[in-house]
């Protein structure tokens, strides 16, 4: 498969191109600066597009690829609308897309319970309802997806899976999973497509 990564520059997009590239597919990493992209030596063939989601009319045609998957988030200095504007960007692309957002916006709001969803108001603030947006747009383009709850290092986890946000039981402790994991079940997403039109949770 030729998958694009979206914000592969990052600590997940990193990740999403390493694995990806371990598993044989051709990776387009779309970055804003391609100067500061490190590139993933060992993992086969990565071609790097140069992609500003605030400069739609400039942003590279991805109708030779099979999936995105997004990994963008807001960084500093963004001004409000990178979220929503990437999400309009990759609809109009018409490409199948997996979309990671956050567990505690829009509809996932209280599904990590009582005390995650005051770390979340705290920690992201405003940026929740542009995620909200955001997910809006992906999920009415027909992309997956994927609102994760907070983020830590470690390996990719065995018994990884991802469920309807339908399905997910509210824990009793603010829920955690590695980034690796998020990575590699994204990547599942993008070979398979099961979960198109629909908002899921990663669990390990």
């Amino acid at each position: 498969m030729r998958i694009a990564v979206l914000g592969a520059s990052g600590k997940v997009g990193g990740l999403l191109v390493g694995q990806a590239a371990e598993r044989g597919h051709h990776v387009v990493a779309l970055v804003r600066d391609p100067d500061r992209f490190p590139g993933r030596p060992g993992f086969g063939q990565v071609e790097v597009r140069q992609a500003d989601v605030t400069s739609p009319h400039t942003f590279p045609a991805l109708g030779d690829v099979d999936a995105v998957v997004s990994a963008i988030g807001i960084s500093k200095g963004d001004g409000p609308g990178a979220l929503v504007a990437a999400a309009e960007v990759l609809a109009a692309s018409g490409v199948r897309t997996v979309w990671l957002g956050a567990l505690g916006s829009g509809a996932s709001v209280g599904a990590g319970g009582r005390l995650y969803q005051v770390i979340m108001r705290m920690a992201v603030g405003r940026e929740l309802a542009e995620k909200a947006e955001a997910d809006r747009i992906a999920l009415q383009a027909g992309a997956t997806v994927v609102h994760a709850p907070d983020l830590g290092g470690g390996p990719v986890a065995s018994g990884r899976r991802m469920v309807p946000l339908a399905e997910y039981r509210r824990p009793l402790l603010p829920p955690r999973i590695s980034r690796a994991t998020v990575a590699a079940l994204m990547v599942d997403e993008a070979e398979t497509g099961g979960h198109a039109s629909a908002i899921v949770v990663p669990l390990s």
